[in-house]
């Protein structure tokens, strides 16, 4: 039976959601012990869902006309429709995160590389962390286990268990 964590369904659910949305951005967040072990299942069946349906699109082709007139043929890849379930499920149980703006980087710079990215966390979690563990899937015939724990001790202040949890 899962923890509670001393909140009512909605609180845990939104710090559940938060900190999944955080881990899957940063790939590594500090927090108790008690939320570490609660949060490694939620996200562990996040990106099982994303391994097994990464790598379903389509591809099609269209044909249109530019000012000119001349026909110009493009291939567009959507996402089939076990991907798409899957990108919606797992949008309901993440915050959408935006990209951050580099030290040194221009606002054209920044609006120029993310024109064409309207979730990046998705995008991320299809594009890099679910092709990252399906190789490993395939390497090692090991699915799943895609969070470790390390307990740090206690927190000075309150004396609670703290820990870092992370993706392998």
């Amino acid at each position: 039976m899962p923890g509670k964590l001393g909140r009512t369904s909605k609180q845990r659910n939104a710090l559940l959601r938060n900190q999944a949305s955080q881990l899957l951005w940063y790939g590594r967040i500090e927090t108790t012990a008690a939320k570490a072990k609660e949060l490694r299942p939620y996200v562990e069946k996040l990106i099982t869902k994303a391994v097994n349906t990464y790598d379903d699109n389509i591809e099609f082709k269209i044909t249109q006309t530019d000012k000119k007139g001349k026909e110009i043929k493009a291939t567009n890849i959507k996402d089939g429709p076990r991907k798409l379930a899957a990108r919606r499920a797992i949008m309901a149980k993440t915050y959408d995160l935006q990209e951050i703006k580099g030290f040194n980087e221009k606002k054209s710079a920044y609006k120029e590389r993310t024109k064409d990215v309207q979730h990046p966390l998705m995008d991320k979690l299809f594009n890099e962390i679910a092709p990252k563990y399906a190789a490993r899937k395939e390497e090692l015939g090991q699915g799943g286990g895609y969070t470790r724990i390390y307990l740090l001790g206690e927190r000075r202040g309150d004396g609670s268990e703290t820990a870092v949890i992370e993706l392998v």
